[in-house]
Parts: structure tokens; C-alpha cells; sequence
């Protein structure tokens, strides 16, 4: 695939702040997008698992579905509970294909009046075709592409964001609503991709320079690159679509099972009828499938990067790992990855080829770091 050049990149409302603060930029999802500050990666890891790290994730798709099927209409590419989704929350959903592999995973927030949805950033216009082609009589969908989405990470977020806006610290883990903040009309959901508590900020375009800078005006903040995040993401056994998550992967091989809803499964009031329904719930029925995603840790401290082929000790090729980096907080190499479902055996030793090396790693359980979503 060909590099996009920097004219053909797209920017976000943000794009000037982040060259202001020195920001080094790189391509991502289409997009200009900040890889790191000058504080750096390590130190940007910490500052958000210590305090609070401000991100732009302004690159996701943000769409609303309005109308009295929207619900139902949803539920039907999902393997998940949208129709008795409480009002007010905000739910993660995967969409599925024929073959029941993977085709994002996204965020559904209902708002009563209308359902809320993020998708990643690679996938949305993908996502938004699929939606549509499935839309019935009264639904509508309508692209946000007016506004910018910040993610406000971190112990001490909620106590720089209860600053700006009171009630927020009233919100629970996966609560979801419109709020305004010094004026402008916000999205806000108490949730992210760090396992940190925090919020994701939903801004129109023309308030998201100063209300970023609102935000960074607290003492407990600093501007946060995708190179931390991705490190945070990873410590916490979160899924980044397109290494961790593909159209090849069911969610059952992916060990999502915790996302599939009860009621959509073979026992449910609503089973099936979702995308792949056959597959997944005949993976989960058998329990025999011919592979498993799985944590690792490794002995030693070098990072084994995605790609990585896996052995057993008879030097039998088990998999491959599919995210990998040293973990600042977990303080060791980790890394997570498929391997065959004989091997998925916990606290056992696999061995990563690295440069011409087998480096052991030990099958161990996700998150490497503890999460620390705020329940109430």
C-alpha cells in the first residue's frame, strides 16, 4: 500500500494546538495525528496513569441514529443487547460479518430520543455504509462530522473535569449524555481506552481548540500522543481493530465472549439474528475452537512487536502475536496474540522468535495492569 502523502491527510480541529505544543505528527487512519509530545512516550504512559493525559481522538466516527427502529435496526448487526440499552447508557458492541468475523467494534450510547454511536477511525466509513444499507423506514443517520472527540484519561480526570463541569462527577462508569461545558453543547460518557477512569468529550469543532485548552489549564493535565495510548490501551488487554480484532476473527477466538449479550445467545429471548449468528453461537456450544487470544509476558525486557511468531518447546509453531510493547506501569515486557487452543494453557511458557532468538514468555491472564473504571 502506498504512503498517503501529508496533502492528502485529513486534520483535525486540533491539528494546529497539537504543532503548537510540539508535537510530532505522523499518519494514522487517514489522518495527521499526534504520536508524541516532548514530555515523550514513557513519561506521557505515566502522567496519564498518575494524573490525567488529555488525547485527541478526533479521527472516530461519531454518528446519531434517530427514529423508533433505530434500536432494532442496530441489534441486528450486533451480537448485543441495543433494545433494553438503559437511557442514559453507553454500551461496547462489536459489528459481525456472514462468517462471524469481526468488522469494528464500536460504542452505542442511548439518549432516548436517539442512539449515539462511535466507530473506529479506519473503519468508519465502512461502518457508516453498513449502517445505512441496512436503515429502515423512519430510522435516520446523520454524520458528525462537525464535531471534534477528546478523551480525558486518568485518576485525577474527573477532579479536572468536575472544575468545568460540576456533574460530571455524578456519572458512573458508561454513563453517557449531553452536557454543556463553558458554553458549548457536550457529549460526554464516562468511559475510555486507557482502563483508567475518565471521560470521552464529544465537542463541536469550532469549541474544541478552547476548550482543550480549558482542560490543559488544569494543573493535573497534559496532551497525551497515540504512541502512550496505544501502550496504555495494551497494559489494560484492551483490542486495537486491525491487529488484535479482523474479519477473520469471531469474537469467541477473540475471547470477547463478555461482549456477546445474554439474550442474543442460544438460550436468549432474542438469540441470533445478527451477522454470523450460526458460527458464534456454534463456537460457544462446542467450546472447540481452533484458537484463542491471549496475554503474555515475557521473562526478559525486550518488547516482542506484532507479527511475532510463537512456539511451544518441541519448536512447533502455536501463533502469532498480534500487540506488543514493554508496559511502563506493568514493568515488563507484554504482549498479546493468538495461538492454538491446546496451547492457551494459563501460566504456561511459550517461546517468541526474535531475531533468530526464542524468548520465553509466560500465557497470562488480561489486564497486565489493573483497570480502574469508575462503578459508583
Amino acid at each position: 500500500m502506498a504512503e498517503q502523502t501529508n496533502s492528502a491527510l485529513k486534520k483535525t480541529p486540533l491539528y494546529d494546538l497539537h504543532l503548537e505544543l510540539g508535537a510530532k505528527m505522523v499518519p494514522f487512519a487517514g489522518y495527521e495525528m499526534p504520536v508524541q509530545y516532548p514530555l515523550g512516550v514513557k513519561k506521557e504512559h505515566l502522567q496519564t496513569r498518575e494524573q490525567a493525559g488529555l488525547f485527541d481522538v478526533s479521527h472516530m466516527g461519531q454518528v446519531m441514529l434517530t427514529g423508533a427502529g433505530a434500536a432494532a435496526m442496530l441489534e441486528a448487526l450486533v451480537p448485543v443487547d441495543i433494545i433494553d440499552l438503559p437511557v442514559g447508557k453507553q454500551r461496547y458492541a462489536i459489528f459481525t460479518n456472514d462468517q462471524g468475523g469481526i468488522l469494528d467494534d464500536l460504542m452505542v450510547a442511548n439518549w432516548g430520543d436517539s442512539l449515539y454511536v462511535v466507530v473506529n477511525a479506519a473503519c468508519k466509513e465502512q461502518d457508516i455504509a453498513h449502517m445505512r444499507a441496512h436503515l429502515p423506514e423512519g430510522v435516520t443517520l446523520e454524520e458528525l462530522d462537525d464535531r471534534a472527540l477528546i478523551a480525558l484519561q486518568g485518576p485525577a480526570a474527573v477532579t479536572a473535569l468536575s472544575r468545568l463541569a460540576p456533574q460530571v462527577a455524578e456519572m458512573v462508569f458508561m454513563d453517557s449524555g449531553r452536557i454543556s461545558i463553558d458554553g458549548a453543547d457536550c457529549f460526554i460518557s464516562r468511559s475510555g481506552y486507557t482502563g483508567e477512569d475518565g471521560y470521552e468529550i464529544s465537542i463541536p469543532a469550532g469549541d474544541a481548540d478552547r476548550l482543550s485548552r480549558l482542560l490543559l489549564a488544569q494543573p493535573e493535565v497534559d496532551f497525551i500522543g497515540l504512541g502512550a495510548r496505544d501502550s496504555l490501551r495494551l497494559e489494560s488487554g484492551l483490542c486495537l481493530y486491525g491487529h488484535d480484532l479482523d474479519t477473520h476473527t469471531t469474537p469467541v477466538e477473540a475471547s470477547l465472549l463478555w461482549a456477546i449479550s445474554k439474550c442474543r445467545r442460544a438460550d436468549g429471548e432474542r438469540a441470533g439474528g445478527f451477522p454470523g449468528a450460526d458460527i458464534i453461537l456454534g463456537q460457544i456450544a462446542s467450546k472447540d475452537n481452533s484458537r484463542k487470544r491471549v496475554g503474555m509476558i515475557g521473562e526478559g525486557r525486550a518488547p516482542v512487536r506484532e507479527g511475532t511468531e510463537l512456539f511451544d518447546a518441541d519448536d512447533n509453531r502455536i501463533g502469532v502475536v498480534t500487540s506488543g510493547t514493554f508496559g511502563p506501569s506493568a514493568g515488563a515486557s507484554i504482549a498479546m496474540g493468538y495461538v492454538s487452543s491446546a496451547a492457551a494453557v494459563m501460566d504456561s511458557t511459550i517461546y517468541a522468535e526474535v531475531r533468530g532468538k526464542k524468548l520465553p514468555m509466560r500465557i497470562s491472564k488480561m489486564p497486565f495492569v489493573e483497570q480502574r473504571y469508575f462503578r459508583g
